[in-house]
């Protein structure tokens, strides 16, 4: 599926719909690596502060959710000739940035990613990590198409879930650099004014004075 189009308008809305999804608790915590925030022109010290706290808090995902997380993220946007995959840019880490930064996602990723476990082991008797790239492809396809999957109940909360995680993917993908540079955004660009147009000028009878043209605006007409 060619997904890439659609998920840059994705990036540009809504973060996401919390879903109501039943979560399940987990012992499997370790301490995530501390990553030293930098500072830069964006960013003041209390960004920075606060993002340092979040980094040494424990990591929120076991290391099985973010194996799936990544599988997931690769399926919604695969690497291709244009640019890398979600996981290449560091969507997966983005994900566990975010649940600890809006803690309300928790348990709707948390109870999503228990959710496609289950239907893979009633499926398939394997976890969604486990399983074929077929068979991923296949539980994928039907909570993809909000639309398709409606009428049947047994997807809702699929349907739902898959909807929040495809949001996230798209907002840290389309916010990394390998993302920016996938759309071709350049950001500002330094450029030349070459003054009034002439039409414009002469709409309003005026004209640059000699002294005006060759101090204040020297321009090459013909670019």
């Amino acid at each position: 599926m060619d997904r890439r189009k659609s998920l840059k308008l994705i990036a540009t809305g809504t973060l996401a719909v919390p879903a109501v999804i039943a979560g399940c608790k987990t012992d499997d915590k370790k301490t995530a690596a501390a990553v030293e925030p930098t500072f830069n022109l964006d960013r003041n010290p209390d960004e920075l502060k606060y993002e340092k706290e979040l980094l040494a808090k424990e990591k929120f995902f076991t290391d099985h959710e973010m194996a799936t997380i990544t599988l997931l993220a690769d399926i919604i946007i695969p690497k291709d000739e244009i640019s890398g995959s979600a996981s290449e840019a560091k969507v997966p880490e983005f994900i566990e940035f975010i649940v600890k930064d809006m803690p309300s996602n928790q348990v709707p990723m948390r109870g999503g990613l228990r959710w496609l476990d289950m239907q893979c082991l009633k499926r398939y008797e394997k976890t969604f990590k486990d399983c074929s790239s077929q068979q991923q492809l296949e539980l994928v396809d039907l909570i993809a198409y909000p639309e398709k999957a409606k009428k049947s109940k047994e997807l809702t909360q699929g349907v739902a879930f898959f909807t929040l995680m495809r949001n996230l993917t798209a907002t840290g993908f389309y916010t990394s650099a390998i993302g920016v540079k996938d759309i071709g955004y350049a950001g500002n660009q330094p450029t030349q004014w070459n003054g009034v147009p002439d039409d414009v000028l002469k709409q309003y009878n005026v004209a640059y004075t000699e002294k005006e043209l060759k101090e204040c605006v020297s321009f090459d007409k013909s670019s």
